[in-house]
């Protein structure tokens, strides 16, 4: 993806060239879509295997609504990512360590981009377009294909799955440096 270790000494902005914590922009984007993904994820489950509904229908609009949101603020994340340096690692984390957050970070942010596009194909398989809010229409991506739309959901549902893992492994990690390192990585991403 191009982008840059997180202890890379050549990095595109000048200014604090070494930050103890994320940016304030950096924080509240995380902090959003975390809520976003998590909300996601809950509906998306609970949603799964409700029979076909006005209420289902609702959910599902909810849904994909929130997910296009979710698919572009991803995009907001990696441009302010790319052009902010992030603080560095403590140097008490060993390189595998730090090579095993980076690349934890790179699969989240990969997730983030691929469940939505793989909803938005879903979608445009099944023959549902997506009107953003109810106001503006997305254009379907793929002709309507039920076979195609039913293996993009077998997809979706797979990746997301996923990102559970993903997302389990990275609160784990946070706690982890929390609790037992006691290294303050968690604190350079919380709000105060």
């Amino acid at each position: 993806m191009g982008f840059p270790s997180p202890n890379a000494t050549a990095h595109p902005v000048k200014r604090n060239m070494n930050p103890t914590s994320y940016t304030l922009v950096a924080k509240a984007l995380h902090w959003l879509m975390t809520a976003l993904i998590a909300g996601m994820l809950v509906l998306g489950f609970y949603m799964a295997d409700l029979p076909l509904s006005p209420e289902k229908l609702a959910l599902y609009s909810w849904h994909k609504w929130v997910g296009v949101s979710v698919f572009l603020l991803v995009w907001l994340r990696l441009l302010w990512r790319i052009t902010h340096r992030p603080p560095d690692y403590p140097a008490s984390m060993s390189r595998i360590t730090q090579g095993l957050a980076h690349m934890g970070h790179l699969g989240l942010y990969a997730l983030m981009i691929a469940i939505p596009l793989t909803g938005w194909l879903m979608s445009s398989a099944k023959g549902f377009q997506t009107v953003w809010w109810g106001v503006w229409p997305i254009p379907d991506l793929l002709a309507k294909d039920k076979a195609l739309g039913n293996t993009l959901q077998e997809v979706h549902e797979a990746l997301n799955g996923l990102l559970v893992l993903l997302i389990g492994g990275h609160v784990a990690a946070a706690l982890k440096h929390y609790f037992m390192d006691r290294d303050g990585i968690l604190q350079r991403m919380l709000m105060h």
